[in-house]
């Protein structure tokens, strides 16, 4: 009997050993990167006509990561998982952490193109095309989008323009993925400055996943959209034409929208100082109507005059949860504090388990 144990013993060790090397040649192989990557897909390892452009701004308001996976619906056509990984249900982030990225929230390792690119000198850009996907571009310039269901994927776009990329009024399905979106300071028309990285001046949800933005004054500019996992850094102030400081937004939105807007485990610094027109890191403003359902979830958000306005008097559906206010430009997280015009009483507005990047919780002050 004992014999039979020892025959046993010896026959799982060289049946072990050969598993493991069957492991470590079939492990090597699934890290070996593709040589080329299809023009449709929305993940990748790393290895239209031009029109005359328009008289004035849009005034609506190669490397793998651990991020959130995109996957490709049945028909080809790159569906990314919006805030996967932030979910509701996921534990709340970590507090008093030395920057976002220790927290788990995106930062210039985690956003961005994923994929080497290859220069496009467009200028000003019309986009004509239902369907189109740019993928692997490094733009210098702007897309106007005049088309349904437009993709930029795994492409960088450097801005002299009113924005770097537009959706006009009437059209919808635009999706902006793994991206850099950024501008040239003092090169944009706007006495030197440049407006909105990705304004949605129609009456549909865009979606902006994944994305390093920098630069401009009111960043992600929409009453309606799903922004998630973007790292949104580096505003750049600027007098504007009418010789004031623009004043400057990681997100902005201006009221009167019919969709959701829903920002998701985002990082959203605004540095700007308070002589130089900072406003907001998210900017929810009843400019052109009441502001309604909109969702701030696990975000890192830092600066601004206030960090956050809560869209005022007449605001409904407003729910912040679960996000950090980092004191990394002000010990109040805004220059003048966390929220304002906050309403209390707003039919749905939620405000739970927000708190500073030490660890202190925060509680809107009553209205006046």
């Amino acid at each position: 009997m004992a014999r039979r144990i020892s025959r046993n013993t010896l026959a799982g060790l060289l049946l072990a050993a050969l598993l493991a090397v069957l492991g470590v040649a079939c492990s090597g192989a699934d890290r070996s990167a593709p040589s080329d990557c299809p023009d449709d897909a929305p993940t990748c390892p790393a290895s239209g006509s031009p029109a005359l452009p328009s008289t004035g701004p849009p005034t609506a308001a190669g490397r793998p990561t651990d991020r959130p996976a995109a996957s490709a619906s049945p028909s080809g056509k790159p569906t990314a998982t919006p805030g996967a990984g932030s979910a509701s249900g996921t534990p709340g982030a970590k507090t008093a952490c030395a920057s976002p990225g220790d927290c788990g929230f995106p930062d210039a390792r985690t956003t961005g193109p994923r994929i080497a690119l290859e220069p496009h000198k467009t200028g000003y850009m019309a986009v004509r095309t239902d369907g189109l996907v740019i993928r692997g571009w490094d733009i210098t310039g702007s897309l106007d989008i005049y088309a349904n269901d437009v993709t930029v994927i795994d492409t960088k776009i450097t801005s002299d323009n009113w924005w770097g990329i537009n959706l006009r009024p009437g059209f919808s399905g635009l999706r902006v993925l793994h991206s850099t979106i950024t501008a040239v300071p003092g090169k944009g028309p706007d006495n030197g400055g440049v407006d909105y990285a990705v304004s949605n001046m129609g009456g549909s949800s865009i979606e902006v996943g994944w994305c390093d933005v920098s630069v401009f004054g009111d960043a992600l500019s929409m009453g309606q959209g799903n922004l998630h996992d973007n790292y949104v850094h580096d505003l750049v102030p600027f007098i504007n034409l009418g010789g004031e400081w623009q004043h400057t937004n990681t997100v902005i939105s201006g009221g009167g929208n019919t969709g959701d807007l829903i920002i998701r485990h985002n990082t959203l610094l605004n540095p700007t100082s308070l002589k130089e027109g900072a406003s907001g890191s998210i900017g929810l403003f009843a400019d052109t109507g009441v502001v309604r359902n909109v969702t701030v979830d696990n975000n890192w958000i830092a600066g601004g005059a206030y960090a956050l306005y809560g869209g005022s008097t007449g605001a409904t559906g407003i729910k912040v949860t679960d996000n950090v206010f980092s004191t990394q430009y002000h010990p109040a997280s805004g220059g003048y504090g966390v929220v304002a015009h906050w309403n209390h009483g707003g039919a749905g507005n939620v405000w739970r388990n927000n708190r500073m990047s030490d660890g202190r919780p925060i509680e809107p002050e009553p209205a006046p």
